[in-house]
């Protein structure tokens, strides 16, 4: 995996650094290249869509998101060519934030920052290029091909978004995801006759699922059948309990910024940094 790099992954990873540490540093310019629904919407600041996928939270998101990079990109940049490496990766990041977009439509006040939507397709990518590529981690010492690795990534997404246990964008992950492998297998077709199995076990799911969020979010409510079964409200009612709970905790985040805005980072308590700690994509 690591034979391989390429020239614009390198220059795709030096600016995450060094557009993220301004945000770190400048709470006005993380403020101005983050996505926010209403801005983009109401305020037509479309650059928005582009520029959050430069900035980050903290430095374990960016480390995270560009050590992913690192392990995938130079083998597509190496087989597909420059050109196409930059069309999978901007295309998945915008393709990641566009579904955000249109899930949280009604949410004004929902944002998020982070490279992960175009990390992700740059992942699924490699899954319909290389799916037999095996990758191995300090914890797993057994190398797993690489579909198994986007198969985990799925469930994992679907996980997050049913837990509601944390502020990670996983909606922008699974459509960066999506639109990176959908890139990869237009760019070679022949890939999707020769790898069927692994695209099919990877992609079928992940459009299920978008399907789910998109159309019956109320499903993905914590408690699921249970909770329907028992208290029988309506659909509307379990959808406005959804969104309202993904709301509030953006809004704890909204309020955290304008806090550091006014009086600085370090009026912070120990909870609020936790908060803004834990607020990624």
């Amino acid at each position: 995996m690591l034979e391989n790099f390429g020239i614009l992954e390198i220059i795709i990873i030096i600016a995450n650094v060094t557009i993220s540490i301004k945000g770190f540093n400048d709470p006005s310019a993380f403020e101005a290249g983050t996505f926010q629904v209403g801005k983009v919407l109401m305020g037509k600041e479309y650059h928005r869509l582009l520029t959050s996928g430069f900035l980050h939270v903290s430095w374990p998101h960016l480390f995270f998101n560009m050590l992913s990079l690192y392990f995938f990109a130079g083998n597509i940049e190496g087989y597909l060519g420059p050109l196409y490496f930059m069309l999978i990766y901007i295309g998945s990041l915008l393709g990641g934030n566009l579904l955000a977009l249109f899930i949280h439509r009604n949410d004004p006040y929902y944002r998020a920052v982070g490279a992960s939507g175009a990390v992700s397709g740059v992942i699924f990518a490699a899954i319909a290029l290389f799916p037999g590529m095996e990758l191995g981690f300090i914890m797993i010492p057994i190398p797993f091909p690489a579909w198994a690795f986007g198969l985990g990534f799925v469930l994992y997404s679907i996980y997050g978004i049913r837990a509601q246990r944390d502020n990670i964008g996983h909606e922008a992950h699974l459509g960066g995801a999506i639109v990176g492998l959908l890139i990869a297998v237009a760019i070679m077709p022949e890939m999707l006759l020769e790898n069927t199995l692994p695209i099919l076990l990877v992609l079928i799911p992940t459009l299920i699922f978008i399907f789910i969020l998109i159309y019956k979010p109320h499903l993905l409510v914590s408690g699921g059948k249970q909770f329907y079964q028992y208290y029988a409200p309506d659909k509307d009612d379990m959808d406005h309990q959804y969104n309202a709970a993904k709301k509030a905790k953006v809004e704890e985040v909204n309020r955290i910024l304008d806090k550091i805005s006014r009086e600085g980072e370090e009026s912070l308590t120990e909870d609020e940094k936790q908060t803004l700690e834990n607020f990624r994509k």
